[in-house]
């Protein structure tokens, strides 16, 4: 990985969903900008924020795709990243999201 690249591996939301009411989605129905969250693999050197195993949340049509070894993976710069949820921090009133 180079500069301020990272990999990231899909989460599986591509299929149906729930709503928070129990309603269900199916994957055929025209949502808004809808982002997305991945698990980080790879970072390049210059990545400062972001770690490998941390969950991060972009925006799906600000995205590379690239398949390694027969599996598909994301590419994005770290600026494309909106969020990132981080196991790492602990203590009280941490929620682990950085916005």
């Amino acid at each position: 990985m180079l500069h301020d690249r990272i990999l990231v591996s899909l989460d599986g939301e591509q299929g149906e969903r729930r709503s928070g009411g129990g309603i269900l989605i199916p994957a055929t129905a025209s949502v808004g900008r809808r982002l997305s969250w991945g698990q980080v693999v790879a970072t390049g050197p210059n990545a400062r924020q972001v770690e490998i195993g941390d969950r991060v949340l972009f925006d799906p049509q600000e995205r590379t795709e690239v398949e390694l070894h027969a599996k598909a993976y994301t590419l994005l710069r770290e600026r494309d990243v909106h969020a990132i949820a981080a196991r790492r921090v602990s203590g009280e009133g941490h929620t682990g999201l950085y916005l």
